[in-house]
């Protein structure tokens, strides 16, 4: 395939945003999102060929997929990673839908709740304070994942990537369950 770089007009700019380690979202970045549907194929390919895996889930965002990680991005991705799961868990108790996340309003009088509900959890991970949760927050924005708007934050589609984890995680554990309940089945 050949491929004819002046067709690709936003070859730049969305090397720049996705080589930065920033998800792409389609209602955040549409002029972006909408040159790389058009041509998500040819972008695909020249992405490989300079050794990048470029993802676009259908659900609205696109990332490039790396397998390296610094030490920032690791403690990063670890710490949103278990406030996400924490944030699901407390919206879950107060019976919210999970995949209605982007309408959730995280302000600060949420931010401070999940602080009080939490704290032993988040201080075990070195996140000392209701601040360092709006500090993470202020990360996962950067690359993507949230946006802060009218003194919230909403959460953007690429958070599906952290729910398919917490859902893969939970349909790990269940087997096990099952089988338990298939065993105790079979001896009545």
């Amino acid at each position: 395939m050949t491929l004819i770089l002046t067709q690709l007009t936003q070859l730049q700019p969305l090397f720049k945003l996705l080589s930065s380690g920033t998800h792409l979202n389609r209602f955040q970045d549409t002029e972006l999102w909408v040159e790389l549907e058009n041509q998500q194929s040819h972008y695909q390919d020249l992405f490989a060929a300079l050794g990048f895996v470029l993802v676009v889930d259908g659900r609205g965002f696109a990332y490039f997929k790396t397998d390296q990680g610094s030490s920032y991005t690791g403690k990063l991705t670890r710490r949103l990673a278990l406030l996400l799961m924490l944030l699901f868990e407390y919206q879950a108790d107060q019976g919210l839908h999970l995949f209605q996340f982007q309408q959730w309003r995280l302000d600060t009088a949420l931010l401070e709740k999940l602080w009080q509900q939490y704290h032993a959890i988040l201080e075990a991970e070195e996140m000392n304070s209701p601040q360092m949760l709006t500090e993470i927050l202020d990360s996962a924005a950067r690359v993507g994942f949230l946006v802060f708007e009218d003194q919230a934050y909403r959460l953007l589609t690429a958070v599906h990537r952290y729910l398919d984890l917490f859902e893969e995680l939970a349909q790990a554990e269940r087997p096990d369950q099952l089988q338990v309940e298939n065993a105790e089945e079979a001896l009545f």
